[in-house]
């Protein structure tokens, strides 16, 4: 059965999601046009089958093409050593970068995730892809810093409570870092919602 998402919960994400758009805008997305969701296990599904994931549901919400680009276990080093290549293939108008969990999970050096990150959103912009950032948590916190310093100096449109809200609400997980069925639906909705608040959609 659904569970309806507690209210006080539905209107915090909203005041997040607000609050990571700023006034970051971004062009809209045509009808053929195609979003590519990069990331680890969270944005592959991990935990339910690949229909239930966050792209694919994005892709129903959005009526655009998704393509899912999650892989389970990457750090933002394989990350940005792939991301040519599969930027090459799908040729995508906008770029949802959801990755650095694995590193922060494997005690790495933050420095170097943040400068991974860096350079791929700079691998798309400089491709004329509009990059989409969200954050993830690291320790106590709900987003690591980075994470905004990054947003702030690219002017990225920006989710950085998202993960880390999300995270601490037992109904939505499958395990302790990765969403059930509800929790990824939660995250397409709102990362639609931010989609269409910037103007993309």
């Amino acid at each position: 059965m659904h569970n309806p998402i507690p209210k006080l919960l539905a209107v915090s994400l909203s005041l997040f999601l607000l609050q990571g758009c700023g006034g970051t805008k971004l062009e809209a997305i045509p009808a053929n046009g195609i979003i590519l969701a990069f990331g680890d296990s969270l944005t592959a599904g991990y935990g339910v089958e690949k229909a239930q994931s966050y792209p694919t549901v994005l892709a129903e919400l959005s009526d655009r093409t998704v393509i899912n680009a999650g892989i389970s276990g990457e750090t933002t080093a394989e990350g940005l050593a792939r991301l040519p290549s599969v930027l090459d293939q799908t040729n995508p108008d906008l770029m949802i970068l959801l990755e650095g969990g694995n590193d922060i999970l494997r005690s790495q050096d933050l420095s170097q995730t943040e400068a991974n990150l860096a350079a791929m959103i700079e691998l798309a912009q400089n491709r004329d892809v509009e990059v989409v950032l969200v954050g993830v948590p690291y320790r106590l916190a709900k987003v690591a810093p980075f994470y905004r310093d990054l947003a702030k100096e690219y002017d990225l449109a920006f989710a950085p409570e998202l993960i880390g809200t999300l995270l601490r609400e037992e109904s939505y997980k499958s395990d302790e870092v990765h969403f059930n069925v509800q929790g990824y639906r939660l995250v397409a909705e709102e990362l639609h919602g931010l989609l269409d608040k910037a103007g993309a959609l």
